[in-house]
């Protein structure tokens, strides 16, 4: 509680995203409440930003200031700070609980929002699909959903858990239906491996920052909302259906990281991907693991088929091989579906590129001593992207294979071949996901039975 007379004073940690929309739908109208900061992690050049006025509403005139989560603790002693609302994703349960310590250290409650406060209510049916962490693969899956609904000739809105990594004002309602779209908001490498996909399949895209605004203009072009989740959150939207995949290749993951282990316990369907790339025991210790935490969800298995560009013409030669960013940053992946990809091409040689790394690409492998000999796919700013043109431009290779699902040569100049690579969802076993997708369609009368 705070002192009589005044407002309760708050921080919220975040990344730039769960954050924001926290504070839309709790705080910002709240004349009992003062948010006297965020604070920013895992995006590099959120701090040292404000949330503009605009958006944060008319008891913030001037905004709120964005400050590097190191200072927290300074932060809690100067302005008295009696509540801290942690606010982002995709960090092990450890972690949540040492910045719970710092804000207990100081006097401060540590609070975490969930669903029942935070969701949002939508007037069409709404899948979500969710993970326990960054990497599952969400995205393919996402995909395969979209292709199902349009094969049952629903319209589709996608909306993606927010990468609000510009000018703030600007991005509260984002809509993309083409690249023209990515370009015009000038989207960074990170934005666009999320939204091309989708833009390719014919779906159009939202996102943003004011969710309460972007969900009722989704609303207006579907007759269903697909959720395409973020690192291992659950969604801004009250789901029907909650989707949530879990990774064979990292078992025991699924109760060690936060929300994840949540998201876990609200799904309706359990997904366990990559099964036919994951040792049998791991992929049974995760199902345990699932059925243990939710007993009421079926559990599904799934393939992660890779597929590589004009394969023949890797076979042999030295590759140099770029990556998904996220999924090896604080995905925690040594190696993703590039690297597979040329090893199951025949690669003579993957280039170590860490050797020949510009300075901005350098910090991260120091940051992420656990990533591998590839090359992780970041741009959250031009000087990123300049120093991952430079780092693939000077490694001694002969072909470039790119997993970012992203178009990396469309962005930069790149001075040798480069081949696409990627993950596609494929459907194991039974029960199958068409079928339960197919089942819930009928529920709700979009499809005939």
């Amino acid at each position: 509680m705070g002192t009589p007379g005044r407002r309760t004073r708050l921080l919220i940690m975040g990344a730039a995203g769960r954050d924001f929309h926290n504070f839309n739908r709790v705080y910002r109208d709240d004349p009992t409440s003062e948010v006297v900061a965020f604070t920013a992690a895992q995006i590099p050049d959120i701090a040292g930003r404000r949330y503009p006025a605009a958006l944060a509403g008319p008891l913030y005139p001037e905004g709120i200031p964005i400050v590097d989560e190191a200072e927290l603790e300074a932060l809690c002693k100067a302005y008295r700070i009696d509540r801290v609302v942690f606010s982002y994703s995709d960090v092990p349960h450890t972690d949540v609980m040492h910045a719970a310590s710092i804000a207990l250290a100081q006097g401060a409650d540590f609070l975490l929002l969930g669903p029942n406060r935070t969701m949002l209510e939508a007037s069409v049916p709404v899948i979500a699909c969710c993970a326990v962490r960054t990497g599952c693969g969400k995205s393919q899956t996402t995909r395969w959903l979209s292709g199902r609904l349009q094969a049952q000739g629903l319209k589709t809105a996608v909306i993606r858990h927010p990468m609000p990594y510009g000018d703030l004002k600007k991005q509260a309602v984002q809509r993309f239906a083409s690249r023209a779209d990515l370009d015009a908001a000038d989207c960074t490498v990170e934005e666009r491996e999320e939204y091309e996909p989708h833009l390719a399949l014919g779906n159009t895209v939202f996102a943003g920052i004011d969710y309460a605004e972007i969900v009722p203009r989704a609303e207006r072009e579907a007759d269903i909302i697909l959720w395409d989740g973020g690192n291992n959150d659950f969604p801004f939207v009250r789901p029907d259906l909650l989707i949530v995949l879990a990774d064979p290749l990292r078992p025991g993951h699924e109760t060690a990281y936060h929300p994840g282990e949540a998201v876990l316990r609200m799904a309706d369907i359990v997904l366990i991907g990559k099964t036919n790339s994951a040792a049998e025991a791991d992929v049974r210790r995760v199902a345990d693991s699932a059925r243990r935490l939710n007993p009421r969800a079926p559990i599904l298995r799934g393939a992660s088929v890779v597929q590589l560009d004009q394969p023949e013409k890797v076979a042999g030669k030295r590759v140099l091989v770029v990556e998904d960013g996220p999924t090896l940053t604080h995905g925690g992946m040594a190696y993703g579906a590039g690297y597979v990809a040329a090893m199951e091409a025949g690669a003579g040689e993957i280039v170590d590129p860490r050797a020949f790394a510009a300075e901005e690409i350098a910090g991260l492998y120091r940051r992420y001593p656990h990533i591998g000999k590839v090359l992780p796919a970041v741009g959250y700013h031009p000087r990123q992207l300049k120093a991952l043109r430079e780092t693939i431009n000077a490694a001694p290779a002969d072909a470039v294979i790119t997993a970012t699902p992203c178009d990396l040569a469309a962005l930069i100049a790149i001075d040798k071949p480069v081949f696409r690579a990627g993950y596609e969802f494929a459907e194991m076993g039974k029960p199958s996901l068409s079928g339960l997708i197919d089942r819930f369609l009928r529920d709700k009368n979009l499809i005939s039975a």
